[in-house]
């Protein structure tokens, strides 16, 4: 029989203008908006091959199609699969990162999008995943610092949602632990490490839109209501949401996310 497919997207789409046109005639918006639902239900292993396709709804090319396909042919090779819990008491993890400018190409200045960098962060609750994203950012980050703290900022946003929430739940319910949460990042050793870059003013961001999100994310660090930890580049789980990965990596980083 055919090879099975080992992961769902193995390259950076573009607009691909002047590529060639669809062959097949089925409703691409349905098919993404399916493979969307599914993600965000039970495969989040897709959620950056679908977040891609996604981004090419209005006019898509034969490229964009066989991305589709792809993801249906690891789809039929992991049919019987979804996500499998093993709660253990590792508390409130996230997992963030960003992709700085990963789908710039020489030659297709074009489209500013390919100056963008994407972000992507998993929330983990007792060793299972309850939220996960993976999309580009709006704003365009000048290095790979500021593309880590737009992502970090966006991510803050979740969290301090979620913190209410768990908050509440432990008042509530007696045998909840509510405990802080810890964000693991590429981006700095530990707490001393955000709080003395923001302290160093050659490494402060110059854009204002950037600086806010900066200030954000250093004040909960500050303040103490969240905690970082430097993360090696192999366990970083938010990779299986910023770029396609090689089979190896892509399968490691899955089972660490949903168990298989």
């Amino acid at each position: 029989g055919k090879r099975p497919m080992r992961t769902p997207a193995n390259k950076v789409l573009h607009k691909d203008i002047g590529g060639l046109s669809r062959r097949h005639n089925w409703d691409y918006r349905s098919v993404v908006g399916m493979l969307n639902w599914l993600t965000r239900s039970t495969r989040p292993d897709l959620i950056f091959a679908v977040s891609q396709v996604g981004r090419f709804m209005a006019f898509p090319k034969k490229s964009h199609e066989n991305a589709v396909i792809r993801i249906c042919l690891y789809l039929r090779d992991t049919q019987d699969k979804g996500m499998l819990m093993e709660p253990k008491p590792t508390g409130f993890q996230v997992y963030a990162d960003a992709d700085f400018a990963g789908g710039f190409v020489k030659g297709q200045t074009a489209d500013p999008n390919t100056a963008k960098s994407r972000s992507s962060y998993f929330i983990m609750f007792n060793n299972c995943m309850i939220f996960a994203h993976s999309k580009l950012q709006t704003e365009v980050a000048l290095s790979t610092t500021e593309a880590e703290y737009i992502c970090l900022s966006q991510a803050l946003r979740t969290v301090l949602v979620q913190m209410r929430f768990f908050k509440e739940l432990s008042k509530r319910i007696k045998s909840f632990r509510y405990t802080k949460p810890v964000i693991k990042c590429k981006a700095f050793e530990d707490n001393m490490g955000a709080i003395e870059l923001s302290k160093a003013p050659k490494l402060r961001p110059r854009t204002k839109h950037i600086n806010i999100k900066y200030h954000h994310f250093r004040e909960a660090v500050r303040s103490g209501s969240i905690n970082i930890e430097h993360i090696d580049t192999k366990e970083q789980l938010a990779d299986i949401g910023t770029k396609p990965l090689d089979g190896p990596t892509f399968e490691y980083l899955r089972k660490l996310l949903i168990g298989w």
